[in-house]
């Protein structure tokens, strides 16, 4: 195994049921997972989490998406509308520390499964809904994808260029970030249950979560009195030059780099105007402030990438960045992928699949003692079903081969 990875045991002991599907519910469990609780997927017999994306009848041509959302957990396959297959999942909830559930509005409920439910078979567990609005919404019962949180949630109507249409962002912000939100408030739940022996019900709506990340976009508002705007590669609300995207040899279609001068360091333009060979204009009025700057932007754009267009992206990040100036190249999901340095530190891994392959992914980004959490397979469907059934409820072969037979799995 990889020395620069380690397995986590930060929540060991947690058991946590994982009824989730597609992307925001299993990202909150994949991160408890990677920090050491133990995460069952209950899944459908027939096709398991929509975000499998099986075929009936035709072999996976697209693992990947359940991949990266379900590193480390286990799947059990369990028949919720047999009789046999509710009693084995209540029975598991008795168990469990943790029950997470992202299905559309009401599901869990004609389920037989929802929290008043959960709660009286378990007053210690924490049961963690996430939903696309919130309770209470005029929206509460539509159901919602990434996209549809983030348009309603803000991050459209910042995004894109000034004179152009909202754009979406380029992340899934909507989906992961809304996960992450709840595995945050998750971890506080169990701490004050296990101070208290109290359980808790957790709410997340994706659109409320999407409002949590606009929180630089409302303080903007705040000073200027105006909807935040779209600022395309500047940063609205910071009048400040030279800032942006400048382009790169070859000219590809991500040659550029990002540079930020700070108002907070006049020196910033300074040294850069050093780097760049146009010591000529450091102390020329025209250019002397940031306002000054501002004021004639396309100006000093035009002398900014003059200078970058004659070197690629990484020697422009790397030149700038020596001077003291922010820099950053783009950089694209291959270019990342390939990079030997995120394997070296643990934070891309390969998953060693039995079914699918390798597959190198990114990890969980925060260390611990100096290592990442190692990456575990995603399960293929129903995978551990008899070993959860035998080790969390103490079925025999014999018991499991009956309910097999009854269809409850």
């Amino acid at each position: 195994m990889p020395d620069n990875t380690a397995v986590f045991d930060l929540l060991a002991g947690v058991r946590i049921v994982d009824f989730t599907q597609f992307e925001a519910g299993p990202s909150s469990t994949e991160a408890l997972a990677w920090l050491g609780a133990e995460v069952v997927k209950i899944e459908n017999p027939k096709m398991g989490d929509p975000g499998r994306r099986l075929r009936p009848g035709q072999p996976d041509n697209d693992p990947y998406y359940f991949h990266v959302f379900n590193a480390n957990k286990k799947s059990i396959t369990l028949n919720l509308k047999s009789p046999r297959g509710l009693a084995l999942v209540k029975d598991m909830l008795r168990r469990a520390d943790v029950c997470v559930e992202n299905y559309a509005p009401g599901t869990i409920e004609r389920l037989g499964l929802g929290y008043d439910v959960v709660r009286d078979l378990n007053p210690r567990i924490i049961y963690a809904q996430v939903k696309g609005f919130g309770e209470g919404s005029p929206f509460e019962h539509n159901l919602a994808f990434d996209m549809i949180a983030q348009a309603c949630g803000g991050t459209f109507s910042v995004t894109g260029a000034p004179d152009g249409p909202p754009t979406r962002p380029g992340i899934s912000l909507g989906d992961t970030g809304t996960g992450m939100l709840m595995a945050i408030t998750i971890l506080g739940a169990l701490r004050k249950r296990d101070a208290t022996g109290q359980g808790s019900r957790l709410q997340v709506a994706m659109q409320d979560a999407i409002m949590h990340y606009m929180r630089i976009n409302f303080a903007t508002q705040g000073l200027t009195g105006k909807p935040a705007q779209r600022g395309g590669d500047k940063v609205p609300g910071v009048n400040n030059a030279p800032m942006g995207l400048y382009p790169c040899k070859p000219g590809g279609p991500n040659d550029y780099v990002y540079l930020m001068t700070s108002r907070a360091n006049p020196d910033h333009w300074d040294r850069l105007l050093k780097l760049i060979g146009r010591e000529d204009l450091i102390g020329d009025a025209l250019y002397a402030t940031p306002a000054d700057r501002v004021e004639r932007e396309p100006e000093v754009d035009a002398v900014i990438a003059a200078w970058t267009r004659h070197h690629t992206k990484h020697e422009a990040m790397r030149l700038i960045g020596d001077a003291g100036i922010p820099a950053g190249a783009v950089l694209d999901t291959m270019e990342l992928q390939n990079d030997p340095s995120f394997e070296q530190r643990g934070i891309m891994q390969v998953m060693h699949h039995k079914v699918h392959g390798d597959f190198k992914m990114p990890g969980w980004p925060v260390r611990v003692d100096g290592k990442p959490s190692r990456i575990a397979p995603s399960p293929v469907l129903g995978e551990h079903t008899d070993d959860v059934l035998g080790t969390w409820l103490g079925l025999s072969e014999a018991d499991i081969a009956s309910l097999r037979r009854d269809g409850a799995l």
